[in-house]
């Protein structure tokens, strides 16, 4: 690459031009953005995961610029039409969209009107009357009247020319650079109901009459309008002002006094307009608002789907899962430690069978043969029921009692992954497996359910999907790498994410693991059939084995770093063991002494504050949840009840959260503080516990205001004018809107 495209990189990142070349150098090895992060903090000048990450996707932004350039290049050369100052502007063209405008007149195109009058020999006149000069207009276009030529006319001659110069005016790089701006500065969004679907389109309501500016219309009300046109619900216009835009053409195009000429290219400058640069600037600003909607969207996905394979585990323990239901019963499966299936069973405890002495029985059975320390609940059909039946059985207190949010736990148990592992168990067994390994490790059991599964996204299918998968894919690898992997344990899937491995190396992995018993040593992974020294690289660090004769093993010191540690320890005259468990000794250590030509200050902090904690996992404690009791169905709700929940997904207009009645209710953005917020994610979290007072219960349309304001239903908090600008109290204005009218619509375009 260029080097001013390295420069450029480092200008919009903020970092310099250094961090740049060598982490791209770095990349182009094939080393991963989780290890270049973690493990070449010396290299990068300590760029973090997201800084890399976006160096990765502006290189190779920029390196299809260039290819599309060469393209064009080639293609204009082969034309024989490439002069140097066009090849000079080519090669200036900094955006896709630029380099398209200089290659618009020289791509080759279907048959057009101008080609037609091109065809019947009217150029010259077309040159003639751009000039814009005084003419006589009709005596000119008299003699290109030819029958042979089907130009029957001194009009058909004059419409034939407006044509050709209307598509010069559209192939105009200058004209289509400030159009551009134009519509995406002051163009609009316009929506209307398509005529009598008013009632079959009931869900877009809000936007059978309505119109807001291109450029701040967020992202959520973008796919949902584009949404409903592609359900042929909706009309959706996307212009600035017609004369607006015709005066702008008019500006760059018209330069001669008002004479028959110049009048003629007018009306070529509105056909333009209208046939060509219209249609043309209205894909590519839809096209753009859409790329542009589609990256907050996946944005706010990637995030919500981190804090959810974040949350806390409740580790290695004895579990019990039910996955409750009515008329088919509760599957039951007991866990070990492991996760490994002991026992499975059904019981029915709830209407029609209630059979409640005899699951009460099972239940109590199951928990004293093995030995349970927690019950996982999933949170759907009967769940609340189940709960409570459970907490009446006087299990012994230790017996942590929880619900676990099960969204996606039907795609796992029909999937491959569980058919593989339980080819004889019913699907409702594997959910109930998954639901209760997802209590004891979340990240573990979600990575093996397609991320777009899982329910944590605002227009999932809406976005481009190779670009959702590409970044939820980086979000899985970012979390499984942060908090590390045990080899000796890790299923095939999670083993998938971990730096430099894949599919095929975690699948050798486990295949050696169960031919040759657990990994002793990280130095035994070597052994892995196809498990080179680069993958060995990148992976090592991030893989951990428990109990291991070397105790760095079990930590995220990269082996290419033990000999220094072990050099820490020699010089203190102890054990490497020693130095990980005596915070006296480690603060003997003088780190500017262990500075090398390789190893510099930032690694060996990191060596330090591992050596601290060596494999401590990085998420957050446990804590028990539970639902009010007594609320267990929309219809136990009241208007002001103050209720504890658990944040499930958040949105770009608010928060969706369980509260424990089957049906989430939504926390809109106005009502997630007492402040004026611009984003949900300033406040709250994914499985974050909050409490919230029901503002609205709509049982027939199954729709819950809730609000998490200190006084809900009290007068706004006052704010002085000079503590916000206009834009954010228009905003705020917007914001504080009916929440009855905003929940009809936003809870029906999100389910």
């Amino acid at each position: 690459m260029d080097i001013n495209h390295f420069v450029k990189i480092a200008e919009e990142l903020g970092v310099k031009v250094k961090q740049v070349t060598d982490t791209v150098e770095l990349l182009d090895g094939g080393a991963t953005v989780p290890f270049i992060s973690r493990y070449r903090k010396e290299v990068t000048g300590s760029l973090d995961e997201v800084q890399v990450a976006s160096i990765r996707d502006r290189v190779q932004q920029l390196r299809d610029l260039e290819k599309r350039r060469e393209a064009i290049l080639k293609s204009i050369q082969e034309q024989e039409k490439l002069t140097p100052e066009l090849e000079k502007k080519i090669n200036a063209a900094e955006t896709m969209a630029i380099l398209e405008d200089l290659y618009l007149p020289y791509k080759p195109k279907r048959r057009t009107k101008a080609t037609v009058a091109r065809e019947k020999g009217l150029e010259p006149l077309a040159i003639l009357i751009f000039e814009q000069k005084s003419i006589q207009l009709e005596e000119e276009a008299s003699k290109y009247v030819d029958e042979e030529k089907e130009v029957k006319s001194t009009e058909e001659a004059l419409q034939g020319a407006r044509d050709i110069i209307a598509e010069w005016i559209n192939e105009n790089v200058d004209v289509r650079k400030k159009m551009r701006e134009l519509f995406i500065e002051k163009g609009e969004f316009v929506s209307k109901v398509i005529p009598g679907k008013e009632e079959e389109a009931a869900k877009y309501k809000d936007y059978f009459d309505w119109s807001e500016p291109i450029k701040t219309a967020p992202s959520h009300r973008v796919l949902a309008m584009r949404r409903g046109e592609k359900e042929l619900f909706l009309l959706l216009d996307s212009c600035p002002d017609e004369q607006s835009a015709l005066a702008l053409v008019e500006k760059i195009i018209l330069t001669g006094e008002a004479n028959t000429s110049v009048e003629q290219v007018k009306l070529a400058i509105k056909d333009c307009y209208k046939r060509l640069l219209k249609p043309s600037m209205e894909t590519e600003v839809r096209l753009y608002t859409k790329k542009k909607a589609e990256e907050e969207a996946i944005k706010v996905f990637a995030e919500n789907l981190r804090q959810l394979l974040l949350a806390a585990p409740l580790g290695e323990k004895s579990v019990m899962a039910i996955d409750p239901g009515f008329r088919t019963g509760c599957k039951t499966v007991c866990l070990g430690p492991q996760g490994q299936l002991l026992s499975y069973d059904a019981i029915f405890p709830n209407e029609p069978q209630k059979r409640t002495a005899e699951a009460g029985a099972t239940i109590r059975n199951l928990v004293q043969k093995h030995q349970v320390e927690a019950i996982a609940i999933g949170n759907g059909t009967a769940s609340r029921e189940t709960e409570s039946f459970v907490k009446s059985l006087g299990l012994p207190k230790n017996v942590i009692i929880t619900m676990v949010n099960e969204s996606g736990a039907s795609i796992y148990s029909a999937s491959n992954v569980a058919r593989e592992e339980f080819p004889d168990l019913d699907l409702t067994v594997r959910g109930a497996v998954s639901i209760g390994r997802r209590l004891m490790d979340p990240l573990a059991e979600l990575v093996k359910i397609d991320a777009k599964s899982i329910g944590v996204g605002q227009y999932q299918h809406d976005v481009d999907q190779s670009a959702l998968k590409n970044s939820l894919d980086d979000t899985v690898m970012s979390c499984v790498n942060g908090v590390g992997v045990e080899v000796n344990t890790a299923s095939k899937q999670l083993l998938t994410y971990v730096s430099g491995l894949g599919p095929v190396l975690a699948q050798n992995i486990v295949a050696f693991r169960n031919e040759n018993g657990p990994f002793k040593s990280r130095e035994e992974i070597k052994k892995v059939p196809r498990l080179g020294d680069k993958a060995y690289e990148q992976a090592a660090g991030f893989l951990r084995i428990r109990n291991a004769n070397n105790p760095l093993d079990s930590s995220a010191v990269h082996p290419e770093r033990y000999a220094l540690v072990e050099k820490m320890a020699k010089d203190l005259g102890a054990k490497v063991k020693d130095l990980m468990t005596s915070e006296e000794l480690r603060s003997k250590v003088v780190l500017k002494n262990y500075v090398s030509e390789t190893v510099g200050l930032p690694t060996l902090v990191d060596i330090m504050d591992e050596l601290s904690k060596p494999g401590r996992d990085p998420r957050e404690v446990f804590e028990v949840f539970s639902f009010q009791d007594g609320v267990n169905e929309m219809s136990d709700l009241k208007v002001g009840m103050k209720l504890p929940g658990i944040v499930t997904n958040i949105t770009k207009f608010g928060a969706f959260v369980d509260i424990g009645v089957h049906q989430d209710g939504l926390v809109h953005l106005s009502h997630l503080a007492d402040r004026y917020i611009s984003d949900p994610s300033e406040i709250v979290a994914v499985n974050q516990k909050v409490e919230v007072t029901v503002m609205e219960v709509d049982i027939p349309r199954k729709r819950i205001g809730l609000s998490m304001k200190s006084d809900p239903f009290g007068a706004k908090p006052k704010t002085k004018k000079s503590d916000r600008s206009d834009s954010s109290r228009g905003k705020e204005k917007e914001a504080e809107g009916d929440l009855a009218a905003k929940l009809a619509m936003l809870q029906n375009k999100f389910r």
